[in-house]
Formats: structure tokens, C-alpha cells, sequence
């Protein structure tokens, strides 16, 4: 009897299994039917808005012409000779006889310092040499008194046969010659030493005055009448000077990128905040070698020479120079824009007729695509698009420079006025 039950048991077990399992069927069919009917009208209805609306093409005339490719920098305008004048003396400043904008000629005083002391000083060297030549003078004198002196002696013991004067007299008149010819030679150490006291004195004396070492225009002055100056090892800067503001040099820093093609000789134009629309035109004359790092960014030094005739540009003024490192004259030239288009861009069917199937099923491969675009860039083509009979047809072209609006086309089947594709729209029917 045990077994029959357990037999009845395990059937029942099999058979609420199978009622739970017909059970989740349901379910999963349920869901599955949702799905599918939920994919079919999303389907429908984006092919009803698709239906709704027409794809258009936005394309733009080739061109022909001059394609100039350049490198922009920002710098400086710096004068081609600019010189800081400073005081070797220390004093009270006495006259100031040049202001801002002044134009100056070499040797003109600029300013006069004090000279009271060194005045004094000058007079007081003076009365040294006088002292010197003095004494120089009596020293000569007295060389020749001892001569003399000296002469007679040994003339007076010749005559004598040596009997009349003895030799000690000899003696002693020898030493005081020498005596009296070291005193001259004092006296003209002296008054060599005195001269270069003189001249040192007049030279501080000269200095009280300020010169002007150029022609030049007066660009700062840092001094008023009254003023102390202190002379040291870094002296102040009194007159800021320029030689000739009808030259100038703008000084660009070049970033490391652009370098390379940046080369002495090439012609360039320039902007300033001062003038604006005005283009003042350029030439490089140096690409220095050394770098300069500010922020991270590594730029060269780069200068270009500046014709200032008309007075229009000052020293300090900021610039934005384009220097033309490429040109192509004459060029057929297309926009960039058609060479980033695609008709697969924005639009998965431009320019064809999808269905249903497309709407539903996934995108299909795009491998054979792939292969003739690489077979493309292994021949170094670019392609565009142009429209014939309102179906976009590919055109195959080789490019060269760009200046990044304009591309040069270098080989390929494009004329000038020949429209491509750049861009789609939607439009609503």
C-alpha cells in the first residue's frame, strides 16, 4: 500500500510541473508578442515620419584662386635700438632740458647734475699741479747748482794737481747732485700724479652732465629737478631712448608646432588693438634658436622687421602677425566642408529608399565599404560628392595644402563653378 501512494505522489508532483511550466510558456510568449508588436509600430511610425519628410543637399561652388597657408603668432613691437641711460655720479639733479617724445641728436645734454663739489675739486687738482710744477722747477734748479758746484771742484783740483781740494770735497758734491737729481725725479712723479688727479676731477666734472649717445627720440625720463641720484652697481634708469621709431622690430613667440616652416625672409602682415582693420605689412629676419617654456608651452623668438615711416605704431604695442608660410597661385580650390561629408552622415539612408525590413533589422555590415575606403587612402584619393540627376555620385580627387576653410586640389575630375555636397537638411513635405 506504501508504494501505491508514493507512485500516486510522484505523479502528482510530475503532473503541477508540467502545469507550472505551460504556465511560464505563456508568460514568455506574452511578452515576446508585446515586444514584437511594440518594434512593428515604432517601425511604422518612423517610416510614416520618414514619408513625412525629404532629405536635401547643401553644396558649394569650386573655386579658383590664391591659397595662402599661415602661421599666426602674438609679440611685442620693440624699437630697433632702444638705450637706457644712467648716472656714473651721485648728486642732486640741477636741470632737466629733454621730455617725453623729444627728439634728441648724439652729444646733446639731456640733464646737469649738481657740480658745486666737483667744481672745487677741479680747482683744488689745478692748485696741486701749480704746486707741482713748482717744485719741479726748483728741483731742476737745484740739479743744476750741484752741477756746477760739482764742476768747479773737480776743475779747481785738476789745476792743482790735486793738492787743493780733497776728496772728500769731491765727494760730497757728487751726493748732493744725486741728492738734488732724486728730487727731481720726485718733482716729475709729482706732477704726473698731479695731471692725472686734474683729469680724473674734470672727467667726474664732464659726467655732471647728461649726454645723449644717439640720435633718437625720447621714449621715458625718470627724474625731476631737485632730485638725488644715487650711483651703484645697478643705476637707475634716467632717459629711455629709442635710435629710430621709423624701424621697428615686432618680436613674436612662435609655438614649437609651427617652428619648422617659419624661415628668414618670408613676408608677413599684422594687426594692433589700435587700429583695427588696418594691416601693417612684415618680414621675418631672425628665428632664434634658444626656446622659451611659459605655462607648459615651449615658443621661439621670432623677429620681424617693421617699416614705421608714417609714425603709426609705438613701441610696446601688442600684435597679431600672420606670417605666410605657403601659397599656391591660382589653385582649384574646394571647401572643406565636402571633404568631411558623407552621405552616411546624420542619415543612414541619404539619397536611398529604405523599407521595412531596414527600419526593423539591425544595420548589415559595412566591411565591403571599409575595403574601398582603404583601397582609396592606398592610392592617397580623397573623395566628394557632387549631384547628377539628384543622386549623389563620388568623385575622386588628390589634395594638397589647406588653409582650413579652403582645400587645394592637386589631380581629379573638378572644374571651377562645379557644385559638391557639404552638408545635408530635413526638410518637412
Amino acid at each position: 500500500m506504501k508504494q501505491i501512494d508514493q507512485a500516486e505522489d510522484i505523479k502528482s508532483m510530475i503532473g503541477a510541473n508540467r502545469e507550472e511550466n505551460k504556465k511560464k510558456h505563456r508568460v514568455r510568449w506574452i511578452v515576446i508578442s508585446v515586444i514584437l508588436l511594440m518594434v512593428v509600430l515604432g517601425g511604422i511610425y518612423g517610416l510614416g515620419r520618414k514619408g513625412s519628410e525629404k532629405i536635401d543637399y547643401v553644396t558649394q561652388e569650386v573655386e579658383k584662386g590664391d591659397l595662402t597657408i599661415t602661421v599666426t603668432a602674438s609679440g611685442t613691437l620693440k624699437p630697433t635700438n632702444q638705450v637706457d641711460i644712467s648716472s656714473e655720479l651721485s648728486g642732486t639733479v640741477r636741470a632737466v632740458l629733454v621730455d617725453y617724445n623729444d627728439k634728441v641728436k648724439s652729444g646733446q645734454i639731456l640733464a646737469k647734475l649738481d657740480s658745486t663739489a666737483l667744481d672745487a675739486k677741479v680747482m683744488q687738482a689745478k692748485a696741486a699741479l701749480a704746486t707741482a710744477e713748482a717744485k719741479l722747477d726748483e728741483a731742476e734748479v737745484t740739479v743744476e747748482e750741484n752741477t756746477m758746484s760739482l764742476n768747479r771742484l773737480k776743475q779747481l783740483r785738476k789745476l792743482s794737481d790735486n793738492r787743493a781740494m780733497s776728496e772728500n770735497d769731491i765727494e760730497t758734491a757728487e751726493a748732493n747732485l744725486a741728492r738734488a737729481k732724486a728730487q727731481l725725479a720726485m718733482a716729475n712723479a709729482q706732477i704726473i700724479e698731479a695731471k692725472a688727479s686734474l683729469r680724473l676731477t674734470e672727467t667726474d666734472l664732464k659726467k655732471t652732465d647728461i649726454y645723449s649717445p644717439i640720435d633718437g627720440i625720447v621714449l621715458s625720463r625718470a627724474l625731476e629737478i631737485g632730485q638725488t641720484v644715487a650711483a651703484s652697481l645697478q643705476a637707475p634708469v634716467l632717459f629711455t631712448l629709442a635710435e629710430d621709431l621709423k624701424n621697428m622690430e615686432l618680436h613674436v613667440d612662435v609655438d614649437e608646432a609651427d617652428v619648422g616652416t617659419v624661415k628668414e625672409g618670408q613676408h608677413a602682415v599684422f594687426t594692433v588693438d589700435a587700429y583695427a582693420g588696418k594691416n601693417f605689412p612684415a618680414h621675418i629676419s631672425q628665428v632664434r634658436y634658444a626656446a622659451q617654456t611659459v605655462g607648459g608651452v615651449v615658443t621661439y623668438e621670432t623677429i620681424l622687421t617693421v617699416d614705421n615711416s608714417e609714425l603709426f605704431l609705438r613701441p610696446g604695442m601688442t600684435a597679431t602677425a600672420d606670417i605666410v608660410v605657403k601659397e599656391a597661385k591660382d589653385a582649384i580650390l574646394v571647401p572643406n566642408a565636402a571633404l568631411r561629408f558623407s552621405p552616411d552622415d546624420g542619415n543612414d539612408t541619404a539619397g536611398m529608399q529604405g523599407g521595412l525590413f531596414r527600419a526593423l533589422m539591425p544595420r548589415l555590415s559595412r566591411r565591403g565599404q571599409d575595403h574601398t575606403k582603404s583601397k582609396d587612402k592606398e592610392k592617397a584619393k580623397t573623395r566628394i560628392w557632387i549631384l547628377k540627376n539628384e543622386a549623389l555620385v563620388p568623385v575622386f580627387i588628390k589634395i594638397g595644402e589647406t588653409d582650413g576653410r579652403m582645400t587645394e586640389v592637386l589631380e581629379g575630375d573638378v572644374k571651377p563653378g562645379m557644385a559638391v555636397v557639404t552638408d545635408t537638411k530635413t526638410i518637412s513635405k
